[in-house]
């Protein structure tokens, strides 16, 4: 993750203005501009780490919207060589070690800690799922279904936890869906438009829910299967009837000696929970998307606890 990059420091510069951090009143009436603190971030669940770099970068972007004075940029953080993000780590743990104004802490304490939280439980989540998949061939993946405004977080999350991320946006890739086919005049129709006009390098995928618009998307050249809404059975017949058409045309448009052989990626979708998860996996497909690695992740508990520095 570039923690500098521009759509990212205009992400943390607005939560620092949401919470009027540069404006808190409270710390400005009782806390002395002078004094120097300890910020300990720690874990109060066993739970998987992502969001530490959000941590300086808040900091940095404090000093610019804070009119406190010099005092307020003099920080350090300090996290053990074996927390990072992407860690197991268990209830108690110390994430990080901040030192810094006390002002500042206090000020950016709460938006520091929503963002972790956030993060890190989408990675806990996923790192669930991730783990139900052991042994078998299928990756999870996520989904468009993220918090907006905070997508590169989210999805930065799921990596953390072990996920694959999908399409970043809409731009990202073609994936033709229930209502493109039915707007688009039907299976036949919108594939050839986006085998026509699609950008070098995208590979065009489809959703099917039935045996009969797989056997459209195969016989009209889709390169990818979204199995949508599909039992393991129903995923598994799919994932056999995919594999036969990719050895017929390999038989009727041969690859040249050398090269990869023609290969459609499938992935299942739909109604899929850590409960039944393992079960698609075993059908042979390759990926699993799970919306709710982003839509319905419980935040970690994170908490921040501050001493003064000659406590």
């Amino acid at each position: 993750m570039d923690w500098k990059n521009r759509r990212i420091d205009a992400l943390l510069e607005q939560a620092l203005i949401e919470d009027k951090a540069a404006s808190d009143s409270t710390t400005n009436l009782t806390i002395d501009p002078d004094l120097r603190a300890t910020a300990t971030v720690l874990a109060r669940q066993e739970m998987v780490v992502s969001g530490l770099g959000c941590i300086p970068r808040i900091f940095e972007i404090f000093s610019h919207l804070d009119a406190r004075g010099p005092a307020q940029t003099r920080f350090e953080v300090i996290s053990h060589p074996e927390v990072f993000d992407g860690v197991r780590v268990h209830d108690g743990q110390a994430l990080a070690v901040i030192r810094h104004n006390a002002r500042a802490l206090l000020s950016c304490e709460r938006v520091i800690l929503n963002l972790m939280q956030h993060m890190s439980g989408i990675a806990t989540l996923t790192r669930s799922f991730a783990d139900a998949l052991a042994g078998t061939k299928a990756h999870v993946l996520d989904t468009r279904k993220t918090v907006p405004g905070l997508r590169a977080l989210d999805k930065y999350a799921v990596t953390c936890g072990g996920g694959t991320n999908h399409r970043l946006d809409l731009s990202d890739g073609i994936l033709i869906k229930n209502n493109h086919i039915s707007l688009g005049g039907g299976v036949k129709q919108v594939l050839g438009k986006a085998l026509t006009g699609r950008k070098p390098g995208q590979r065009v995928q489809i959703e099917v829910r039935t045996t009969a618009e797989l056997e459209d998307a195969l016989k009209y050249g889709a390169e990818a299967l979204l199995l949508d809404n599909m039992t393991p059975d129903q995923v598994a017949a799919a994932v056999t009837r995919i594999k036969q058409a990719e050895a017929e045309r390999e038989v009727a448009h041969p690859t040249r000696e050398g090269a990869k052989k023609r290969f459609i990626p499938t992935e299942a979708s739909g109604g899929i929970v850590l409960e039944n998860i393992r079960a698609y996996a075993l059908t042979g497909v390759d990926f699993i998307s799970v919306g709710a690695l982003t839509h319905s992740a419980k935040a970690a508990d994170i908490s921040m606890r501050i001493t003064a520095e000659n406590s």
